[in-house]
């Protein structure tokens, strides 16, 4: 009998460690692919992003009362830095220079349409960059850049 509510206990527990660690809003490693139309190759570039799940809810009740139910939150960044890449195969005419965000912090906030965008985005993974060349469209591996 005395085992039983030691088993509820760590169950409980368990639970309570999961729930920190499956759905929490945190930092995550991404590699994004930059280039730029003037310039002969593509860089990708390993930097951070905010990724996680955020308590949510809606409601099926209509107008002022239903508001007060609807929790709506999303895996926002708190703090962003834009670092500077270096383009390779530039012009010399043409600025090699581009700036990328890399998210420092993350929270679950209320997204703000002013600065972030709010919607979910084509999961469709384009592990290469597409460089036109003389008119002619190039599949180009990526130079790795940290």
């Amino acid at each position: 009998m005395s085992r039983m509510p030691s088993l509820l206990l760590k169950c409980m527990l368990l639970c309570a460690l999961m729930h920190g660690t499956v759905f929490s809003c945190m930092l995550k490693n991404h590699t994004i692919w930059i280039e730029r139309q003037d310039c002969g190759q593509c860089v990708a570039i390993n930097t951070t992003i905010c990724s996680g799940y955020c308590h949510t809810q809606d409601t099926n009740l209509k107008g002022r009362f239903g508001r007060i139910f609807l929790i709506q939150r999303s895996c926002v960044p708190l703090s962003l830095v834009y670092r500077a890449v270096h383009v390779p195969g530039c012009p010399q005419d043409v600025n090699s220079q581009l700036y990328y965000p890399a998210a420092q912090r993350c929270s679950c906030r209320r997204c703000n349409t002013r600065s972030h965008h709010c919607v979910r985005t084509s999961r469709v993974s384009k592990d290469r960059c597409t460089v036109t060349l003389g008119g002619v469209k190039n599949q180009t591996q990526p130079a790795v850049k940290n």
